[in-house]
């Protein structure tokens, strides 16, 4: 059965004459479309090997075609986030300001002074475009930049604690996303983890009764993904920072989303920022770019000079640096802070310090142009990536129901799919869309797109 099968499959030659392939000759050069012509094959002969039917020629072609216009087209596209989710990880985390674009562009377009000083004419360091604008802000002694949070916290382990040990409360030894977890981070960099206390309680006696000969640093790994609540105990960075230094062992601060100012005169909890641990004493700090800081994907960490140049100067801190585009988005972000900024420039905390009353009005303009089964409701919008948990902004919403269930499918779809992308959320039968997290510009392109799949 299966040979009658594999004898209805055609040749490369064949197949790429067949009248349904001319309008890919200007897609791609031939050589590009034979071998993907023949890794189709390959796939289908497979296929076939495994117990399924040949498709027909017709069917063929449209599996090609698909293959070669998804190769030939760019597939990392904008979308829209109705979602209200204001950090979606999966939608590339926090938007950038206007000038961190354009520092972006600037840095993309031709060369640039990357590690060049045009005083001295000689080469410089990339990380002195940063430095001290984080320093200034954090009032930390040094600092340095890598890709993202995760090597931050792993060169801060290696480079510090390789071969020895690293106490780490078992309420802290978190999934960080991904599946990427604090004590596989710990494990690849060569430090041995050594949990104390219980998931729910931990006590400075438990890490006090752990540090040994063979310990080289106490890890805090702050909460910034998930809540305990009820019978709870945590030790305080304070308790930490002391312990720490009458042992003389290092106290390395996983502080994760990166807050640089007090989120609670926004109304949400109260984020331990990034100055909270300087100023209590810690000696090394890492935290993320772009998540709360608002920037570009980042891995940032402070503290003490003779810590921070350890870690600049140790091997992993080439394999895990930020590249220039990245470092000039960073740069112009970090400036908004410097200039007291933030709520104006920085699209995260805009989208945050957004009123009620500007979202109502947003949303209502939506309804008033699409009419039939639009309304407004109340809601809340989250700010996501693990940061802040909890915490929520009340919000108001356009919701849309449809008649029926497979129309909401369908239209769910088609938002999805067609551009502008449009991604909201369902609940209880009904598209919600939340304009906390519609950036200025975009709400005449969800109201068109919405009535085109009505």
């Amino acid at each position: 059965m299966a040979s009658n099968q594999f004898r209805q499959i055609p040749g490369v030659d064949k197949l790429l004459a067949e009248q349904g392939m001319h309008s890919l000759k200007g897609m791609l050069p031939h050589d590009s479309l034979v071998q993907i012509v023949r890794d189709y094959l390959d796939g289908l002969r497979a296929s076939i090997t495994g117990g399924a039917s040949c498709p027909t020629i017709k069917q063929m072609i449209a599996a090609i075609l698909l293959e070669a216009e998804s190769l030939s087209s760019l597939n990392l596209t904008g979308v829209i986030n109705a979602s209200g989710v204001i950090l979606h990880t999966n939608m590339g985390r926090a938007p950038l300001s206007d000038d961190a674009m354009s520092a972006i562009q600037a840095a993309a377009r031709g060369y640039s002074n990357l590690e060049f000083s045009l005083d001295t004419g000689k080469r410089s360091t990339r990380y002195g475009h940063v430095e001290k604008l984080i320093c200034r802000l954090t009032g930390a002694e040094a600092a340095h930049v890598v890709n993202n949070n995760a090597s931050a916290v792993m060169l801060a382990l290696s480079a510090l604690a390789k071969r020895k040990e690293v106490i780490v409360s078992r309420g802290q030894a978190v999934e960080i996303g991904g599946k990427f977890r604090v004590p596989d981070v710990m494990k690849q960099s060569g430090a041995k983890l050594k949990e104390v206390g219980t998931t729910n309680r931990t006590y400075i006696s438990d890490y006090e009764e752990a540090v040994s000969e063979k310990t080289a640093a106490l890890l805090r790994v702050h909460r910034s993904n998930f809540m305990t609540v009820g019978f709870t105990h945590d030790v305080q960075l304070a308790e930490m920072v002391e312990l720490a230094s009458s042992r003389g062992i290092t106290l390395i601060d996983d502080l994760g989303s990166g807050c640089l100012i007090d989120a609670s005169q926004y109304g949400l909890t109260y984020e331990p920022t990034v100055q909270d641990s300087v100023g209590a004493g810690a000696d090394v700090i890492c935290f993320s770019g772009d998540k709360l800081l608002g920037g570009p994907q980042a891995g940032i960490i402070v503290g003490k000079k003779v810590l921070i140049d350890k870690l600049k100067n140790h091997p992993l801190s080439r394999a895990i640096r930020i590249d220039k585009l990245c470092l000039a988005g960073l740069a112009a972000t970090l400036v908004h802070y410097l200039k007291g900024e933030a709520a104006q420039k920085i699209p995260l905390w805009c989208m945050i310090s957004t009123p009620l009353s500007d979202l109502e009005t947003r949303a209502t303009k939506w309804a008033n142009v699409l009419g039939e089964n639009t309304t407004i409701i109340d809601g809340v919008s989250t700010i996501g990536a693990g940061s802040i948990p909890g915490s929520t902004l009340p919000t108001k919403l356009l919701a849309v129901k449809p008649d029926s269930k497979q129309r909401l499918t369908t239209m769910v779809h088609l938002l999805r799919t067609r551009a502008p992308h449009i991604i909201g959320r369902i609940e209880k039968d009904t598209l919600l869309l939340d304009p906390r997290t519609v950036l200025p510009g975009e709400d005449d392109l969800i109201v068109s797109a919405l009535q085109s799949v009505r």
